[in-house]
């Protein structure tokens, strides 16, 4: 019988898949607010760096498995 803290239950599943999702849209929540930022400042530069970064990091989340921490 699996445990809730089996990384193959089901329950286990939805928890990861929401806590990514959760982490995903965090992520590309402050890509956006960077380039908001980004409009309203003399150096935007940096702030569309970060919000690349965001970006790519909300992107690479789909790639991770329970297996990858």
């Amino acid at each position: 019988m699996a445990t809730p803290m089996d990384k193959n239950s089901d329950e286990f599943q939805r928890g990861w898949d929401a806590a990514l999702l959760a982490a995903r849209y965090w992520h590309e929540g402050k890509a956006k607010q960077a380039i908001i930022q980004s409009r309203h400042t003399r150096f935007p530069k940096a702030l569309e760096r970060e919000a690349e970064v965001h970006r790519h990091s909300a992107e690479m989340l789909l790639t991770l498995g329970p297996d990858d921490v």
